[in-house]
């Protein structure tokens, strides 16, 4: 994986994750991209406090 320029936010998670859930069953599937990307934004929220 590349290192992102503009790390993921807990907003632009929210929206893949919205988006990811709208097109299928309402759901979003574990391993996901729109998962990876929530995880991405927790662990770029909790470095901030450093």
């Amino acid at each position: 994986m590349t290192k992102s320029s503009t790390p993921t936010t807990a907003a632009v998670a929210a929206r893949i994750q919205s988006a990811t859930a709208r097109q299928g069953s309402g759901g979003v599937a574990k391993g996901s991209f729109a998962a990876r990307a929530q995880s991405a934004a927790a662990k770029n929220s909790a470095g901030k406090g450093k």
